[in-house]
C-alpha cells in the first residue's frame, strides 16, 4: 500500500514533456463558449508565433495553497512551455478571495521584468475588478504579445522605459473629462457674454457711487511680494529587472500577484 502511494505521488509530480491542458483553462466559469473560444485561438496564435506560452487559468479555490504556489505548479506540472527553458507567461485568478498571479518562465522572466509587470497588472486589473473578464484577458494577452515582441529586440520593456500611450481604461477617463471640461467652458462662455456690458475700470473710484466719498489724496503703497518654489524633477530612471524564486518543481519562476 504504502509503495502504490508513493508510485502515485511520484508521477504527479512528473513534468510532462508536452502541453497537458489548453492555453485556457476556465474552471471559475467567467466566460462564455463563444467567449473561450475567442480567447483561447488568440492565445494560441501569440503563443505559437512568440514560442512561449501564453496561458490564462480560472478557479475557483487555491485548495490551500499561495497563489504563486499554485499558479507556478499548475504551470509546471501541466507541462506548460516551449523550448528547453520552456517559455511561457501564465495569469491565475482565484475567485475565492480575489486573487490574480502572474507566473514566468523561460524568455517570459526576460520578457516580463518587475516594472513590465507592474505596467501590465494596472491596464487589466480594472476590467477584472469590474467584473469584465474577456476584456481583462484579453489586454493581458496583448501586452504580452508586446512585451515578448520587444524583448526579442534585446531592449525589454523595464524601468522607465514602457510602452507610450496611455491605459484603455485612462483613456475612457480621459475622453470623460475632456467632455465635462468642453461643456463648462461653454457654459461659461455663455454666462461672459451675457456680462458683456460689465467692463473693468481703470481707477477705483469708479466703482464709489458718486457723491458718497470724497477723496482728497492718492498714494500707491508696495505690500509685499511673493515667491513659489517647485522641487526639482526626480530621475526616476533605470531598470529593475525581474525577481525569481524557485517552484516545488524546482523551475526558476518570476512574476508576482495581488487582489481584484
Amino acid at each position: 500500500m504504502l509503495m502504490i502511494r508513493f508510485s502515485a505521488a511520484a508521477e504527479e509530480n512528473v513534468i510532462p514533456e508536452t502541453r497537458q491542458l489548453p492555453r485556457l483553462v476556465d474552471r471559475a466559469d467567467l466566460l462564455s463558449e463563444l467567449e473561450e473560444e475567442e480567447l483561447e485561438a488568440r492565445l494560441d496564435e501569440i503563443s505559437e508565433r512568440q514560442q512561449a506560452d501564453v496561458v490564462v487559468v480560472t478557479v475557483n479555490s487555491l485548495d490551500g495553497k499561495s497563489a504563486q504556489d499554485y499558479a507556478d505548479d499548475f504551470y509546471d506540472y501541466n507541462g506548460y512551455g516551449i523550448g528547453t527553458d520552456k517559455s511561457g507567461i501564465l495569469l491565475l485568478v482565484s475567485m475565492e478571495a480575489r486573487d490574480w498571479h502572474i507566473t514566468t518562465t523561460g524568455f517570459g522572466i526576460r520578457a516580463i521584468t518587475d516594472a513590465g509587470l507592474d505596467y501590465i497588472s494596472d491596464q487589466f486589473l480594472p476590467y477584472l475588478s469590474d467584473g469584465e473578464y474577456l476584456d481583462a484577458f484579453e489586454t493581458y494577452a496583448n501586452l504580452c504579445d508586446e512585451f515578448l515582441t520587444q524583448a526579442k529586440t534585446g531592449n525589454a520593456y523595464d524601468g522607465d522605459h514602457m510602452p507610450k500611450g496611455a491605459y484603455p481604461w485612462l483613456k475612457n477617463l480621459l475622453i470623460a473629462l475632456g467632455s465635462g471640461v468642453v461643456i463648462a467652458l461653454l457654459i461659461v462662455e455663455g454666462m461672459r457674454r451675457s456680462l458683456k456690458s460689465v467692463k473693468m475700470q481703470r481707477s477705483a473710484e469708479n466703482y464709489v457711487r458718486a457723491g458718497s466719498i470724497q477723496v482728497t489724496r492718492r498714494q500707491d503703497h508696495f505690500l509685499y511680494t511673493r515667491t513659489s518654489k517647485s522641487a526639482r524633477p526626480k530621475n526616476n530612471s533605470g531598470s529593475s529587472g525581474s525577481s525569481t524564486h524557485t517552484s516545488s518543481s524546482g523551475t526558476s519562476h518570476g512574476g508576482g500577484g495581488g487582489k481584484f
